[in-house]
């Protein structure tokens, strides 16, 4: 089974607000947006739904109103989605080519690049096993989607670490395909250099 890896470059302090805002204007963007997806979404859960879950519609509404959150736990992916929605209409997509999709070990496999260039400020573990929805949405005892969130400040520190590595002329071998995927995380980090207050949020699903 292959996965996926969404990223976004964001305000991160400002995407969390949304949560909760109560902006309807949001809400009819979202639904104009992707009200092709919301539908999608709702006949691949029908089953989920028909037991209880929230449709793609009420689950968006409920993360933008800060609840009500009826859904048994189970069900919580669905408002996982949901911010995965206002993140995607918000934000700007980032160049995921060598992660979508992926198999196995595969982000592992590139924080080991990362870490032989002495990156570690941020990893692509935690997109993968963290839990960085913001407070207000129920967390997902689901596998997917899940989320990681890179601060603008870490973003900022691991590029300083890799331009340490440049000038210390450190260069280890890393297999190519590992070389292209650490190319698309420095080009992220880079778009988030730019842009004060400005990160990555991630969502594998």
């Amino acid at each position: 089974m292959s996965s996926s890896l969404s990223v976004f470059l964001l305000d991160t302090a400002a995407t969390r607000a949304l949560v909760g805002s109560r902006d309807e204007q949001l809400l009819r963007a979202v639904e104009e947006n992707f009200g092709d997806a919301l539908a999608s979404d709702d006949e691949w859960f029908s089953h989920q739904i028909a037991n209880g879950a929230p449709g793609a519609a009420e689950a968006l509404r409920a993360v933008v109103h800060g609840g009500p959150y009826p859904a048994a736990p189970e069900y919580a992916f669905q408002y996982s989605y949901a911010y995965q929605r206002l993140c995607r209409l918000t934000g700007s997509f980032l160049d995921n080519s060598s992660f979508s999709p992926f198999r196995g070990t595969w982000l592992s496999v590139v924080d080991e690049g990362l870490r032989a260039l002495r990156i570690t400020e941020v990893s692509l573990a935690e997109f993968h096993y963290g839990a960085a929805v913001p407070d207000g949405v129920p967390p997902s005892m689901s596998e997917y989607p899940t989320c990681g969130e890179w601060t603008h400040e870490r973003c900022v520190a691991a590029l300083e670490q890799f331009e340490q590595t440049v000038r210390d002329d450190h260069a280890p071998p890393l297999e190519p395909e590992v070389v292209d995927a650490v190319a698309d995380v420095l080009g992220w980090l880079r778009h988030a250099q730019r842009r004060p207050g400005f990160g990555v949020i991630g969502f594998v699903s």
